[in-house]
């Protein structure tokens, strides 16, 4: 199968020819039809957080399964699915504690004993986050998928294997936002235009997107901001609090960014809380004002909106069926495989929410 191979930081993802080995046990062999381009992937290229070589980027996606192991009972082939990095076991403190996107548990992956899933040039190739959906095919675990209805596009469905999914859920699950509530968002990509559709559908009362790219902060307002603010023309957290009388009661940060995530903190209301939802690079700490904690401000981490996939991903294609859920206006553009890594580039230069990689 053709795959976009990651060799290391700083490097051009490569089109190899990738051998995949067959389905096992509770594995199944999925064939990708639509992988989005998210900000994730981009850490890893650019050196923010370490993965060994050679591996396979790319953890968005939806497609259709192709075949099954011999132990798979909830899928077949032609069931369409949306691929999620929240792989579960169903079985440790995580998941039986009802936090399946947490779980850890080394039986998610093959033992030392097994072969390897994938090789390029008989070397074996890191599956990142245990999906790798850069290549033609995925090789996961039953545990990965989840079965949707048939009349939904794939494309868009992609999405919300991971942005939607990690936005919504941050607002819904993550926060549990109340009806009514005042919320500020960071940052307008994918996940932050996902948060921002999670405030609407939840019934928040005030949507203040924060940005510095204005066809961003558009498509915010197009999506259900009610209020923005370019963070290059003016001090964020004084235009939030203007705006809202003194602070919002949730904020969002969907960006990566140490100062955007101490914004997140300064700008809450009294006994507000704030969910870092971006990936801060690895060794960066984040401060925060001491006596803030007096006032029972808050700030928590969100994995993947807290999900429990199985549950909330059929329920977000309802949404996008119902018009509910905007997904067909958060892609930019959509392109080939071989568009990885200008796709990647358009990110990087703010042209983009998301592209959208189809495959034959």
């Amino acid at each position: 199968m053709k795959a976009a191979v990651f060799h290391g930081p700083h490097q051009p993802l490569t089109i190899e020819n990738v051998e995949i080995d067959r389905p096992r046990g509770r594995e199944v062999i999925v064939r990708t039809v639509a992988s989005g381009v998210c900000h994730s992937d981009l850490h890893f290229v650019d050196g923010l957080y370490p993965l060994q070589a050679p591996a396979i980027l790319g953890h968005e996606a939806a497609g259709i399964v192709e075949e099954v192991g011999d132990q798979v009972t909830y899928v077949k082939p032609g069931d369409h699915v949306i691929c999620c990095l929240s792989v579960f076991c169903g079985h440790c403190e995580m998941c039986v504690s009802g936090r399946p996107n947490l779980c850890r548990a080394p039986s998610r992956q093959r033992g030392a004993d097994m072969p390897p899933k994938l090789t390029w040039n008989g070397t074996p190739v890191v599956q990142f986050a245990n999906l790798g959906s850069y290549a033609e095919k995925m090789l996961l675990h039953e545990n990965a998928i989840v079965k949707i209805r048939e009349d939904m596009p794939l494309a868009a469905a992609a999405l919300i294997g991971c942005g939607v999914t990690t936005g919504v859920g941050a607002v819904l699950n993550t926060a549990k936002m109340e009806p009514g509530a005042s919320v500020a968002v960071f940052g307008c990509g994918g996940v932050g235009l996902a948060a921002i559709q999670g405030a609407r559908i939840g019934g928040a009362r005030m949507i203040i997107a924060v940005d510095t790219v204005e066809s961003k902060l558009a498509k915010a307002k197009e999506l259900g901001a009610t209020h923005v603010v370019d963070a290059s023309s003016r001090d964020p957290v004084e235009a939030i609090r203007e705006i809202s009388g003194g602070g919002v009661e949730y904020s969002f940060e969907a960006i990566g960014l140490k100062r955007a995530a101490e914004q997140a903190f300064e700008c809450l209301a009294i006994g507000g809380t704030a969910t870092i939802i971006g990936m801060i690079p690895v060794g960066q700490k984040v401060e925060l004002d001491g006596p803030s904690f007096l006032q029972e401000k808050r700030i928590q981490g969100s994995s993947m909106g807290s999900n429990r996939f199985l549950k909330d991903m059929p329920r977000y294609v309802d949404f996008y069926m119902q018009g509910r859920l905007k997904l067909d206006e958060m892609i930019t553009r959509t392109g080939r495989l071989e568009d990885v890594n200008d796709a990647f580039r358009a990110m990087k230069a703010g042209e983009v929410a998301r592209t959208v990689l189809l495959f034959d």
